[in-house]
């Protein structure tokens, strides 16, 4: 331990023997739940593990990726000093060991000298999902580097940001309205302020294996247990939707068909508040119109399901009292999932399910916990630099909502070289190379090798980025080697807060947040007053929650009152008048926030161009099959975990879930390696079948690499033999630069002889674009 030994509400035994109570997130990533743990430190080394059931939310409950972590804290691969190796060595393991001091002046000498050749934008700043680095990613890149670049490589954002735009769209500034949980209250469902939802809904989100973006996935249990019935929608049945009262098997990327179809039915038998609707819906005759357009009967062939299906769906949602809906990821990941998520929005409003108690709850007109020192590190730039920056023509609220660049844009002006020089890269705990988030992988790879001259790589274990581009390799701690805090919902929708108390040291690693603290004293210091992260976590606590830091510590879960029926009490509006933070002041049904922006205002569905369907405008018959990708194992987080031996022997290889009758129709058994094919690329996977998965869909994991294998180029361990998102093309967002088509591509499958089997790795010399192609 650093400095004199002491208990502490959070730290209870002796010096040499003792179990620290903390809140798991990051390092390794995972969702920000902040599942309690109880770390058992013996001689300053962590050796055990257990779930802390003091902890309000998890109650003692915890995954195997937090039960294995002695294993990845001290796994012989893991980097704790910082390295360097020289430029001609990029691709080769040939690093060599400096210290921090070296690595900042280092890192501060290229800097300087990019910035003064190219100017300072000249730097883009990388982050990843999931990991404490994604809250520091935007403060990075403004109030370290002083650039306004901050990328996320995936295809229009397509993970959480494009829901929070689309809750926005229709409530203004709402944080992200999620199922109630009563995590606010020590009592829980007990509570008499509280009421039990009669039904949940699980929507495109798979909340067990997943902890979905600050939801405890095993809540939906602990409901269930109490009473509470559970339709999934989703295109398998998964283990909890074994247990739900139906579950609604569409085809991948029609989600939107079946919204508003849902939504027509509600409206047309008149199973809404008329009441609310009538004192707080802008547009309702006119959104009443566009899903009078989508017939239950036509929705039902769109979306491969019973009409049936769709009425009981709709109706029962509509009467049970309270219901609340957990809408996921696939919202995010196909090709008009913003007009989807507007129609649920919808639903959940106008069935008087908006923060209720058991219903949705949602954020307030307050910033979100760290959002307002965010936006305040953008007075680092020059006025209009940030408003102003690349994406701005292209997707135009994209880039007013988000402190991301847009990606797909942002890719295409690296691939040209216009008007931005880009020559520097700082990849904060993301791994853009490995198939986890960049959509054409292999060409986010030959642009970065043509145009970056210096980059810097925060992580635990050298990866596929690393290897590939990396000059600087900084060790990042694990959640068990510092201070912080976990925000449900990244601040969002915060109802709880964790802290993270540090329990042990190993080697010379530090957190996101101390590296963010050391490279910004040195480059720009005046933004960057604290010398530790436990001062800047005081400073933003007392401020933001009127908390000391040092008293969420001791309560390891701190939990945070919450109002229900805001939008009445005048707490969702900076002038504190009733009503909601949109242009009206009302829900917008016609949202007139995307109109503004061009965007047609009221709901519609559209295919993927590449569904794999007839009408669909590059519809191509050799790939007949439904793509899905991104369904979570709980053995690893994104391309995490792949190095934890005890992890790999539950998961030993990428796979791909399938029907018994498609497979069968392909020459496929289960167990088998087969090819994953279409127009873009191919991978391989372990075929396994699976008579829960819709017919015709293929069920693709991401995030492959293998440490096992050799590191240096061209095989950069094996990140190109399993990369689904080869198969994923960039710039198929929304009109408005958000979403991609991650969860509704097409494909075709084949047997193949193993792993990497027809696979060719891209050339390191093969520097010419897709673009330029």
């Amino acid at each position: 331990m650093d400095g004199e030994w002491t208990e502490t509400p959070w730290r209870v035994g002796t010096e040499n023997d003792h179990w620290v109570r903390s809140c798991a997130w990051s390092a390794p990533g995972c969702h920000p739940v902040g599942c309690g743990v109880r770390l058992h430190v013996v001689d300053g080394k962590l050796v055990e593990v257990e779930g802390d059931p003091e902890h309000p939310i998890t109650q003692g409950r915890l995954c195997v990726r937090c039960l294995t972590l002695p294993e990845y804290l001290y796994h012989p691969k893991r980097i704790v000093h910082p390295l360097k190796r020289a430029p001609e060595d990029r691709g080769k393991d040939a690093w060599e060991r400096i210290t921090w001091d070296e690595a900042i002046d280092l890192i501060v000498e290229k800097t300087e000298e990019l910035q003064a050749k190219y100017g300072r934008e000249t730097v883009a700043v990388f982050g990843g999902t999931g990991r404490e680095a994604c809250l520091y990613g935007p403060a990075i890149s403004s109030a370290v580097f002083r650039t306004p670049y901050y990328v996320y490589c995936m295809s229009g954002q397509a993970c959480y940001g494009p829901r929070n735009m689309t809750a926005a769209c229709v409530f203004g500034n709402i944080g992200y309205p999620e199922i109630d949980i009563a995590a606010w209250s020590p009592k829980r469902y007990d509570d008499p302020n509280y009421v039990l939802p009669e039904l949940l809904v699980c929507w495109g989100k798979d909340p067990l294996p997943s902890n979905p973006d600050g939801l405890f996935g095993h809540s939906v249990i602990d409901m269930m247990k109490r009473g509470s019935k559970l339709i999934m929608i989703d295109p398998r049945i998964t283990w909890l939707g074994s247990r739900a009262e139906k579950v609604l098997q569409v085809r991948p990327g029609t989600d939107g068909a079946l919204a508003m179809a849902a939504c027509n039915i509600i409206i047309q038998e008149g199973l809404y508040d008329k009441e609310i609707v009538e004192q707080w819906v802008y547009g309702f005759e006119e959104f009443k119109e566009r899903v009078a357009t989508m017939a239950p009967e036509e929705a039902a062939d769109i979306c491969g399901i019973d009409a049936s299906d769709i009425y009981y769906f709709a109706r029962r949602y509509a009467t049970a009292k309270p219901a609340s809906i957990a809408w996921g990821l696939a919202f995010d990941q196909q090709y008009t999932g913003t007009q989807a998520g507007i129609c649920v929005m919808a639903m959940i409003f106008m069935t008087g399910n908006m923060d209720v108690p058991g219903g949705n709850t949602c954020g307030g007109s307050t910033y979100s916990f760290l959002g307002k020192w965010r936006i305040d590190t953008q007075a680092c730039l020059p006025p209009g630099q940030f408003e102003n920056r690349i994406g701005k023509e292209e997707y135009p609220l994209f880039t007013h909502r988000m402190f991301f660049s847009q990606p797909d844009v942002w890719l295409e002006h690296l691939e040209s070289d216009e008007p931005v020089k880009f020559r520097m890269a700082y990849f904060s705990s993301s791994n853009p190379l490995a198939p986890s988030n960049s959509n054409e992988t292999d060409r986010w790879y030959r642009a970065f090798k043509k145009r970056i001259e210096f980059s810097v790589v925060t992580d635990l274990f050298m990866n596929p980025t690393a290897m590939a581009l990396g000059d600087v390799f900084l060790p990042v701690s694990t959640f068990v080697e510092h201070n912080g805090l976990v925000q449900p919902y990244y601040g969002g929708n915060m109802q709880y807060m964790g802290a993270i108390n540090k329990a042990v040291t190993v080697g010379e690693a530090k957190s996101d947040l101390e590296i963010s603290i050391l490279l910004g004293k040195r480059l720009n210091p005046e933004a960057w007053p604290w010398d530790s992260a436990e001062e800047f976590f005081e400073d933003q606590c007392s401020t933001m929650l009127n908390v000391h830091f040092r008293e969420i510590q001791d309560k390891v879960c701190y939990q945070i009152p919450y109002e229900y029926k805001k939008y009445e009490k005048g707490l969702m509006r900076g002038d504190g008048w009733p009503g909601f933070n949109s242009s009206t002041g009302m829900a917008e049904f016609r949202s007139t926030y995307i109109e503004d922006y061009g965007e047609d205002p009221l709901p519609y569905f559209a295919e993927c161009p590449y569904a794999p369907v007839e009408d669909a405008s590059m519809y191509d018959a050799r790939y007949p099959l439904s793509l899905t990708t991104g369904m979570r194992k709980y053995t690893s987080f994104h391309s995490e975990h792949r190095a934890i031996e005890s992890l790999r022997e539950i998961d030993p290889w990428p796979w791909a879930e399938v029907n018994p009758t498609t497979a069968r129709e392909y020459g496929i058994a289960d167990g088998d390696w087969m090819t994953i094919e279409n127009m873009f690329g191919k991978c391989t996977m372990k075929a396994h079948t699976n008579a829960g998965v819709k017919e015709g869909v293929v069920v693709a994991s991401h995030g492959w690499w293998f440490p096992e294998q050799e590191g240096s180029e061209p095989n950069l361990f094996g990140t190109w033999k399993s990369n689904v998102n080869k198969l994923l093309p960039n710039r198929l967002c929304s009109p408005l630069g958000f979403g991609s088509i991650q969860d509704n591509m097409c494909c075709a499958i084949s047997p193949c002889k193993g792993l990497g089997d027809g696979i060719a790795s891209p050339m390191v010399d093969d520097l010419v674009s897709s673009a330029e192609k």
